[in-house]
């Protein structure tokens, strides 16, 4: 008995061990890529930190804590954001010292024009700032903020401005190269991967949204929803894509592939928009005119399937585009031999069924392409064509002008009152200032943000007072200093990471930084450091209380603005030139939804409303596209009826004015105009018997008028509402 038992026992030990070993090695792998990314970029932030302090003191420096405070300010979880923002910080700190210099130099012992010269100089950078997009905001921002840091210490000294800009440039070099270093050697984690993720679960999830739309099983809130997620994906693929561009050749070399699949989503995204709309319409009309969607329903059974067990992603992405390719070489038969039926027992239903066969089309083409360029894209040794899509963002002018009166007002009333109190801690007053309507611009709240800032200013000050009075005379050494201040920049470091508590984190390390930062000599002057740590956190709550009393980022004009350049899409669309238009067209719409997601945070009604006024400009946006292209290609048409040309422009020009002032006689004149177009294309239809070619593009023209027609009637949509005020005039 004891033979076999003793045989037994060390296997069943043996295979304990490794189920223990495996689910150890499982949650070892699933910490990694949760919490102990944040760990590790805690700990590099720190490590670089103390570097730069380390190296500016042996450089002797005069002020190695903004080295120290530039890595703070630099850090980033994927190095190719690191580069990309030191290289934007160069050339900010560059401009920046330049415009301190020149100020000081312009303004001697004038402080008033100094003033004023510094504020619109700050109020400029930031303006120019909300233009732009990732880092370039950076670079903008860095630019302001920097001629104050430099010049408003010094206004009334103007012999030591120049070495004190020098030797900021040098502080700011140390710490981006300290930075870019730490993160490229220690544990680098690769923007390029994180891109190869995100193309991966977007692959994924996309065809599994799209089956359940074709398959009518999302409801309305939950498609808006989704859809509006995918309005960010776009935007922060691009913006990591921007990042990578900086990482290192190979990504350089597929940046524009990657601008052009990010091009190629777009259109698959508003591809299936347009048919959710159609099936939509489709459901609302009467049975027995509706056309038959089973083509709809096969196409959702063919997305619904999922990778096999043991397939990896790009092998269920060809098998999957090799069933699209068939679905769509056949759908012109099946169309055919539908359509004859139809035309027998459901004439009245022609038109909405050779709608719903032009989109089912043109969105199974979108999505095979997209899914070949990701293959293509993923697939080692493959040879990538240039790419030609181009994103380009837009932003209201309005919301330009109104980041630079904030800013302004904001300067311009604590520069006055440093002035007229003669306040020794002014001039930190307003460099705090700068640096919270710089490092606010972009934020969806600037307000709760500012006040996070303040509170976090408020305990590094305090830390600070503890640090000077008890902390630092006690040190002995490089090695201990570095022990002493690793809890206080990990604490802020790590705040920092928590996207909730972010502002505190951002405004306790700072201004730790540069309120109790070591330098080559420790001044023990506590009562200066109180002084201008309470400058400090009034200015950011002075900033705070303005941008919730005077500049609410929710007020009701600013939000209305940000639709009218919304719905000016359209415009672009009816008059912009056909060359690259489409893409224009995509990026612009996708970027000012964005702007507008993140300003209406927190105010569902509002936020659904604007949702819907894009969701509508991309529909009537994106068909206004397509019909220009295909008129543009159909030029036998304008000589086959004189009347065609006319109407057409007609078309534009009233679908233009819609969009920019909608009310009920606009869209009256745009339905009519739709209506007439119509008209001459069906009659030229009519006359097409033999010309199988012609047909076609006549056929794929009144598509797009009827699909146009439908989407300005669409009862869901913000026009549907003033078709319902006055029915009788829209039938």
């Amino acid at each position: 008995m004891s033979g076999p038992s003793a045989i037994h026992r060390p296997v069943n030990a043996r295979r304990r061990a490794e189920i223990v070993w495996r689910v150890a090695r499982k949650a070892w792998r699933d910490w990694c890529t949760s919490d102990g990314r944040i760990w590790l970029h805690l700990s590099k932030t720190v490590i670089a930190g103390l570097l730069a302090m380390g190296i500016a003191m042996l450089l002797d420096l005069p002020q190695p804590r903004i080295a120290m405070t530039t890595v703070f300010v630099l850090m980033q979880p994927l190095s190719g954001m690191v580069f990309a923002k030191s290289m934007y910080r160069i050339a900010g700190t560059l401009v920046g010292m330049i415009a301190a210099v020149t100020l000081g130099a312009a303004f001697v012992q004038a402080p008033e024009l100094y003033i004023l010269g510094i504020t619109l100089w700050m109020a400029a950078c930031t303006a120019a700032a909300m233009r732009n997009r990732h880092f370039r905001w950076y670079g903008f921002v860095l630019a302001g903020y920097t001629a104050a840091l430099i010049g408003v210490p010094l206004v009334m000294q103007p012999n030591d401005l120049f070495l004190a800009a020098l030797g900021r440039g040098a502080e700011v070099a140390v710490g981006i190269l300290c930075s870019g270093m730490v993160s490229a050697v220690i544990v680098p984690r690769q923007t390029g991967s994180v891109l190869a993720q995100a193309l991966r679960s977007r692959c994924l999830d996309f065809t599994a949204f799209a089956s359940a739309v074709l398959s009518g099983g999302l409801e309305k809130g939950t498609f808006e929803g989704r859809f509006a997620r995918l309005v960010d994906d776009v935007v922060s693929f691009e913006a990591t894509r921007a990042f990578s561009f900086f990482e290192d050749p190979t990504m350089r070399a597929r940046s524009g592939v990657l601008a052009r699949l990010n091009a190629e989503f777009m259109d698959a995204c508003a591809r299936l928009h347009a048919l959710r709309q159609l099936l939509k319409r489709l459901q609302w009309s009467d049975a027995s005119s509706a056309p038959p969607t089973f083509h709809f329903n096969e196409l959702a059974a063919l997305l619904s399937h999922r990778p096999r067990v043991n397939e990896c992603d790009l092998d269920h992405a060809r098998r999957l585009v090799e069933a699209l390719e068939a679905f769509q070489r056949t759908l012109p038969r099946s169309v055919r031999a539908s359509r004859r039926a139809i035309d027998s027992t459901q004439p009245a239903a022609l038109l909405e069924f050779d709608t719903s066969a032009e989109l089912l089309y043109r969105f199974t083409m979108e999505l095979a392409r997209y899914l070949r360029s990701w293959i293509s894209l993923m697939t080692p040794g493959v040879t990538h064509p240039p790419g030609a899509a181009r994103y380009i963002p837009r932003t209201s002018w309005y919301v330009v002008t109104f980041a630079f009166v904030r800013t302004a007002t904001v300067m311009a009333a604590l520069g006055w009152f440093w002035i007229e109190t003669d306040w020794p801690s002014g001039g930190l007053a307003l460099i705090a200032a700068a640096l919270t309507c710089a490092l606010t611009s972009a934020s969806a709240n600037a307000a709760r943000l500012a006040a996070q800032m303040a509170l976090g200013a408020a305990a590094a000050a305090i830390t600070g007072y503890v640090y000077t009075c008890h902390v630092y005379p006690n040190v002995d050494g490089f090695p201990l200093l570095c022990a002493a201040l690793v809890p206080v920049l990990a604490t802020g470091a790590l705040l920092a990471t928590r996207p909730r508590v972010a502002g505190y984190g951002i405004g306790f390390s700072v201004f730790f930084c540069l309120l109790a930062g070591p330098d080559n000599v420790v001044v023990y002057t506590p009562d200066l450091l109180i002084n201008n740590g309470i400058a400090v956190v009034v200015a950011m709550l002075v900033a705070s209380l303005a941008f919730v009393v005077i500049f609410p980022p929710h007020m009701t004009w600013l939000v209305e603005r940000m639709c009218v350049a919304l719905r000016g899409q359209v415009v672009l669309a009816c008059t912009g030139e056909l060359d690259g238009l489409g893409q224009r067209f995509q990026s612009g719409t996708h970027d000012l939804m964005h702007q507008l997601r993140l300003v209406l945070s927190g105010r569902p009604r509002a936020h659904r409303r604007a949702l819907r006024w894009m969701l509508v400009t991309l529909e009537v946006g994106h068909a206004i596209v397509d019909l220009r292209d295909e008129a543009e290609a159909a030029s036998w048409l304008r000589v086959h009826d004189s009347r065609w040309r006319p109407a057409f422009d007609r078309l534009n020009d009233t679908i233009a004015r819609l969009f920019e002032r909608p009310d009920g006689a606009r869209l009256r004149r745009a339905l009519s105009a739709v209506r007439a177009a119509t008209w001459i294309a069906q009659e030229a239809l009519n006359t097409l018997y033999e010309d199988r070619e012609r047909r076609h593009d006549a056929q794929r023209i009144l598509s797009h008028l009827h699909f146009i027609r439908s989407a300005l009637l669409d009862r869901d949509a913000p026009l549907g509402i003033i078709a319902r005020r006055a029915p009788n005039h829209f039938d």
